[in-house]
């Protein structure tokens, strides 16, 4: 039997991103997951991308984990470019704008835990434990982690960075608020007749969202086109030379021709939110707590304030001499990162529910904001802010 202070169960992105933020406290941390940390990276970049904004990136590089990035699976974007397919709402963002180098950085999934999990087992105070779970047994004043290979662990706070399935939070008990958000997202990587010169776009149709998001080769970006299960079921069906011809077609052909760099994946999006985030001993991060639609590209830097917001207070706690297992000590994480993602679906559900469809009411209202918002610089500013995450 082996005691720590902290087991994060997940070791992805924000389950890692929580571990590096407590490398200068006295917390001794374990990592559980069934999957090694890292996995070498292919000759060519995978689909499963994601932006990240620069206060993020800031936060990373103040732990010297954005140092081990590999910097052929990352690219800055310079520019945002969104319009509405059917009306004449276009609006640009630019860097300069807001006196920055970029405004985030598309990196690819994997390369970013490989650079998190290099820091993080690097860690005098990091254990990991390559292993599955059978099952979570919790006391008064510890959790016992039993393995699915028969050992076990004990800790004092257990941490749900597992994911939108998250075996923490049913562990835990813990009930969850679900929508079908009525979309599919086909992901895939796409090499383009025109260079994207580093600009993120996205266009608004009738049937979802098209995300095409620069990565490091001059002509090659990686889509999310949420469509509605109809559409996409539609678009699974077709040859790859008739989807990439509806794909340019629903981009306006704003990079030209397209053709296909991986396979199509397509998987149902839902939101969810857990109705408790913490109680005695358990806390929940990332999509363990929260999930919503990939249409302003904001789930996984939700998630990295999650982690890094939970180890700011455990290390406060752990100066202090305070029990970090006690839910009433964990409550000023619960509360303001509850409201924060319970703002960021709203925001999401509101954005659906305006761009979803072609009735000429809406496509009215949203070329009319669209197009105020890219004419009125303090409104403009407010956005581009807040994709940053300043």
């Amino acid at each position: 039997m082996q005691h720590v202070d902290i087991g994060i169960v997940g070791g992805g992105i924000v389950g890692l991103t929580l571990a590096a933020a407590l490398k200068e406290s006295s917390l001794s941390v374990a990592i559980i997951d069934k999957h090694p940390l890292s996995t070498a990276l292919g000759e060519k970049p995978t689909a499963r991308v994601s932006a990240i904004n620069q206060a993020n990136i800031a936060a990373l590089q103040s732990l010297d984990t954005w140092q081990h990035l590999q910097k052929d699976r990352a690219n800055a974007y310079v520019a945002m470019h969104v319009w509405d397919k059917d009306s004449f709402g276009d609006i640009h963002f630019s860097c300069e704008e807001m006196g920055s180098d970029a405004l985030g950085v598309i990196v690819e999934n994997q390369a970013l835990i490989n650079a998190l999990a290099q820091s993080v087992e690097s860690q005098a105070n990091v254990q990991v434990f390559e292993s599955g779970i059978e099952r979570v047994l919790s006391g008064p004043n510890q959790n016992m982690v039993m393995f699915d290979n028969n050992d076990a662990l004990s800790c004092r706070l257990l941490i749900g960075a597992d994911g939108a399935n998250s075996f923490v939070r049913q562990q835990a008990g813990f009930p969850i608020t679900f929508k079908d958000y009525e979309h599919t997202a086909i992901v895939a990587n796409i090499k383009t007749a025109l260079p994207h010169e580093n600009v993120a776009r996205q266009a608004f149709t009738p049937t979802g969202p098209l995300a095409l998001l620069p990565m490091a080769e001059p002509n090659v970006c990686s889509i999310v086109w949420s469509q509605t299960p109809d559409a996409a079921a539609k678009l699974a069906a077709m040859s790859d030379s008739d989807f990439c011809n509806a794909l340019t077609a629903a981009s306006g052909s704003i990079l030209g021709t397209t053709a296909l760099e991986t396979q199509r994946s397509a998987f149902p999006l839902t939101m969810r939110y857990a109705r408790e985030w913490a109680k005695d001993g358990i806390a929940l991060v990332g999509d363990a707590a929260h999930t919503i639609h990939p249409l302003a590209g904001q789930g996984a830097n939700l998630g990295m304030q999650d982690a890094l917001a939970l180890a700011e207070l455990l290390v406060q706690l752990s100066n202090e001499g305070s029990d970090i297992g006690l839910h009433k000590n964990l409550r000023p994480y619960e509360r303001s990162r509850k409201t924060e993602a319970m703002k960021m679906i709203a925001a999401m559900d509101g954005f659906k529910l305006l761009f979803d469809g072609d009735d000429p009411l809406k496509k009215l209202i949203r070329g009319v904001g669209l197009a105020a918002t890219d004419k009125v610089g303090a409104i403009k500013q407010a956005f581009v802010s807040h994709a940053m995450g300043l």
